[in-house]
């Protein structure tokens, strides 16, 4: 039944998206100790993240249309199927690195199919509460995920890689229970031509809106911080925090993450309550915070006070990229189509990511220390999204 919020197919992308997205970021802190057990060097850990994104950006063009000419319970399959090769190859001795990026590779298929599909299984009264279940099992799955992983990590990283594979493959087979529904626009021939124009096409048109161009650029900084984030940690706790110990600097780096998801989900219920399309620019000071707070906890070396710090960054987060999400996803309705927008949008995230990632790498490279590595990210993020402000709020002074 197509409104039902508890039928077995809506049950099952629930599940599988709960499954997959814990194992996504378990994986990271096991591919994390796997470096840090090959010795690899520092510089090499940021660049975990940046094989994983390239994919988003590289198949930002196809994957909408891959969602749409087959059922997307099977593409969720297919794409999960593609995790599980990651995570074994991983397992079997392939370099890190690019083992993770053929997991990104799945995760880049994964994307458009999991939000597509719901406008499939429920109706548009529905359509709302089935996004905010699927975002809040997603924010429990990161919680746990990297809690999980960095305890599993710091145990064995064979035992964490084996217990990782096996939930890709527990998705997988949750995918198999969801309807074969028909396909969304069945393609008669792939172009690839046709499909980068149309992309660059929904992207002038999104760009060439204040509001959508808005909200490009200031999610694309926030995720593209959030990632960076999550790296600096690694390196951050063993010297802030003066735990010698590897394995148990990566598993409290993991739940100092965890720190932010909660945040996050904080400020993403205050955002819900006090902040509306009409009332957008109330996001904008959390936002210019988010970038100070970063210089700020790069000073703390007392574990309680980074938690409320990573907490409070957290929570200016959500309050500023929730009503910055909705308002391209209105816009991006209005004019190229809720699926066009997710696409450019991961393009733009992701390519935040990967340069935001690349400069921390670049730092790390130089040997420069993490207490200043991390002033300078929140330096980057602070500038750009205060420029972003004022060139928001400047035509009403």
């Amino acid at each position: 039944m197509k409104n039902s919020l508890t039928s077995r197919g809506m049950v099952a992308v629930l599940v599988a998206q709960f499954i997959s997205a814990l194992a996504d970021n378990a994986l990271l802190f096991a591919a994390i100790a796997l470096l840090k057990s090959q010795a690899a060097p520092g510089w090499q850990t940021p660049l975990l993240q940046e094989f994983f994104v390239v994919a988003f950006i590289l198949l930002a063009p196809f994957v909408g249309p891959f969602a749409d000419t087959l059922p997307k319970g099977r593409v969720m399959l297919i794409a999960n199927a593609m995790k599980f090769i990651g995570a074994a190859a991983m397992l079997a001795g392939l370099h890190p690195l690019l083992a993770y990026g053929m997991v990104g590779i799945g995760a880049a298929a994964y994307s458009p199919a999991k939000y597509g599909i719901l406008s499939e299984l429920v109706g548009p009264d529905k359509l709302v509460k089935a996004n905010s279940m699927m975002e809040g099992s997603t924010i429990v799955a990161i919680l746990l995920g990297a809690i999980v992983g960095g305890w599993l990590a710091s145990v064995s990283v064979t035992a964490a890689l084996t217990v990782i594979a096996a939930c890709y493959l527990l998705a997988t087979g949750a995918n198999l229970l969801i309807p074969r529904l028909p396909p969304a626009h069945p393609l008669t021939h792939f172009s690839v031509p046709v499909f980068l124009k149309d992309f660059i096409h929904a992207l002038r048109i999104l760009f060439g809106n204040a509001d959508a161009r808005f909200s490009l650029i200031g999610t694309s900084v926030f995720w593209g911080a959030g990632s960076t984030l999550r790296i600096l940690l690694v390196a951050w706790v063993p010297v802030a925090l003066i735990i010698s110990d590897d394995a148990k600097a990566l598993s409290m780096a993991a739940n100092l993450s965890g720190a932010v998801a909660i945040g996050i989900a904080l400020g993403a219920i205050a955002a819900a309550k006090f902040v509306s399309l009409k009332t957008v620019n109330r996001a904008l000071p959390a936002g210019i915070l988010i970038g100070g707070l970063i210089m700020a906890f790069a000073f703390t070396d007392n574990l309680y006070v980074a938690i409320f710090m990573l907490i409070i960054i957290g929570a200016c987060g959500g309050f500023y990229v929730v009503p910055l999400n909705a308002l391209l996803q209105e816009r991006g309705h209005e004019s190229v189509g809720a699926g066009h927008a997710i696409a450019v949008q991961n393009f733009f995230e992701n390519f935040c990511m990967l340069l935001m990632i690349g400069f921390y790498a670049l730092l790390n490279k130089q040997g420069m220390p993490v207490v200043d590595s991390t002033v300078a990210v929140g330096a980057v993020v602070l500038v750009a999204i205060a420029s972003l402000a004022w060139l928001r709020v400047k035509p009403l002074g």
